[in-house]
């Protein structure tokens, strides 16, 4: 429950935040799933969250460790294509919330910009116009396809098509995406778990170009701003929270569950879009 002091507590921290913003050199920003919440996309927290994004998975059974596994595109490809087909049609067609616009506006306002590093697969920063060479996608992404047969294709992108499911049973329909060099089945270039077969190409040249960006701001006063990252999957908060630990750097954590931070940096207890509209609202 938030009680008038915990609120001035907030209200003191959102007035920090802004300032740290204020006064950037540069913007990290770190998105986990909570991100995409105020989208309306789901956030597959536990599985009462995926059952509630997914009702056909309770009935079936599968969870999301289940079903984010690569062996169901060789035992069966069409279950496989309804779970991902379906994330990438919603992903498709969902419309970036203003929080994404708040951010790119803060980073045009600094001379060092912006990089993003996500644990999504949504593309959902590219849509809202960030700069694709900007962007360190660290479990892949959903717009992006490799061959399953492994044929030497490597990673290409994802067909424009539409992948049509069946909401029942949660398969998909033919045709379903093909390599273009082999013809043989595709899967999204996604890492998913216990995926020894996912094509790291791509993931490996975005975390140069932001191993490059970091070195070039040693010294410099960055924000590190993170999003949405939980502790179930750290991969996003461990990163911004080691990163935040370079001389110079401040965290802000935006978190309406996990808020906790160390002592000197942010942490928010509110949804991303808004704290990112308290925030700016201060600026």
């Amino acid at each position: 429950m938030i009680t008038r002091d915990t609120m001035s507590e907030i209200e003191a921290d959102l007035s920090r935040a802004a300032d740290a913003v204020k006064h950037a050199h540069a913007l990290l920003i770190g998105a986990g799933a909570g991100m995409g919440v105020d989208s309306g996309l789901p956030d597959f927290r536990g599985d009462e969250g995926f059952w509630k994004a997914y009702p056909a998975f309770r009935h079936l059974g599968a969870s999301f460790v289940d079903m984010a596994n690569p062996r169901w595109f060789r035992d069966d490809p069409h279950f496989a294509w309804g779970f991902y087909g379906h994330r990438r049609n919603l992903y498709r067609e969902t419309t970036p919330h203003a929080g994404f616009q708040i951010l790119a506006r803060w980073a045009e306002g600094t001379e060092g910009g912006s990089f993003v590093f996500t644990s999504n697969v949504d593309g959902q920063f590219q849509r809202a116009g960030f700069d694709p060479e900007r962007v360190d996608e660290c479990h892949g992404a959903i717009d992006f396809s490799q061959c399953l047969a492994d044929c030497g294709a490597g990673i290409f992108p994802g067909g424009p098509e539409r992948i049509e499911i069946d909401e029942a049973t949660m398969r998909a329909s033919d045709p379903l995406p093909r390599c273009p060099r082999c013809e043989g089945l595709a899967r999204p270039n996604i890492l998913m778990f216990g995926d020894w077969n996912w094509e790291e190409g791509r993931q490996i040249e975005q975390q140069r170009r932001l191993a490059r960006w970091w070195n070039d701001l040693e010294g410099r006063r960055v924000v590190v701003i993170e999003i949405g990252a939980g502790g179930a999957i750290p991969t996003v908060r461990s990163f911004c929270q080691r990163t935040a630990g370079t001389p110079g750097c401040t965290l802000i954590r935006i978190n309406p569950r996990e808020p906790d931070v160390a002592r000197g940096q942010i942490g928010l207890p509110l949804g991303a879009k808004e704290a990112l509209e308290a925030i700016d609202a201060l600026l």
